[in-house]
């Protein structure tokens, strides 16, 4: 999905941004996050964003056990994304999209009067998140689709492999990632990856570790 709104530098990206701390929810650039906002505090934050920039931070939290929203300790590395469709529902929520526009890295947290949180952030470091497509032909596309043929056996899942032949490689990569099964942790570290070419080679190294585990455990992945 494109955007109305393409930003061609790091500069035009609003700072502070509001923070949509969520356990297992991976937003990359250009990729699509759709939402289900129900809570107070979010439907404020939602509220306050497309009246101004439409752009949400989405983070990690560390732990969720941890206590209230302003409690949970979060990761320093998020994405930035852009709200792009929204609905209201006529029961006090919203059913929106996000698409994924830079990662960023938390500066500071802010002292706010908002229900919701707010950080300075710095960009700097992900530039060329801007650029699309950047770096697909270094990327190890036959191990990705390998890792993934072997994940839809074990899982036995229906794949259509005439559309993942037709997907570009970024989006493919991207797209695998934010859809995987895996935990905060992993799900963090294809965050951070330097680059397309590392996400897509931790892609396959975790695949291959969940495959591992479940033969070694005689049974499939959960």
């Amino acid at each position: 999905m494109s955007i109305n709104r393409p930003y061609t530098s790091v500069a035009e990206l609003a700072n502070p941004i509001p923070i949509f701390p969520l356990p297992g929810a991976l937003l990359l650039p250009r990729g699509q996050m759709p939402l289900n906002i129900f809570e107070p505090r979010y439907v404020s934050m939602f509220d306050d964003a497309l009246k101004s920039h439409r752009l949400i931070g989405m983070v990690q939290p560390k732990d969720a056990r941890g206590g209230g929203v302003q409690q949970i300790d979060i990761h320093d590395v998020g994405c930035v994304g852009r709200i792009t469709q929204f609905a209201e529902t006529g029961d006090g929520r919203y059913m929106l999209t996000l698409n994924g526009v830079a990662r960023f890295r938390i500066e500071e947290e802010l002292s706010v009067v908002t229900p919701y949180r707010q950080c300075t952030v710095e960009y700097d470091e992900f530039t060329a998140d801007l650029v699309d497509r950047a770096g697909e032909d270094i990327v190890d596309r036959k191990s990705v689709v390998e890792a993934l043929r072997r994940f839809a056996e074990v899982r036995q899942l229906q794949v259509d492999w005439k559309e993942i032949k037709e997907t570009p490689t970024e989006m493919l990569v991207n797209a695998l990632s934010m859809i995987s099964p895996f935990g905060v942790s992993e799900k963090q570290a294809l965050l951070e990856a330097k680059d397309l070419k590392t996400r897509a080679e931790v892609l396959v190294a975790i695949t291959e570790m969940e495959l591992a585990r479940a033969g070694s455990n005689s049974s499939t992945l959960q």
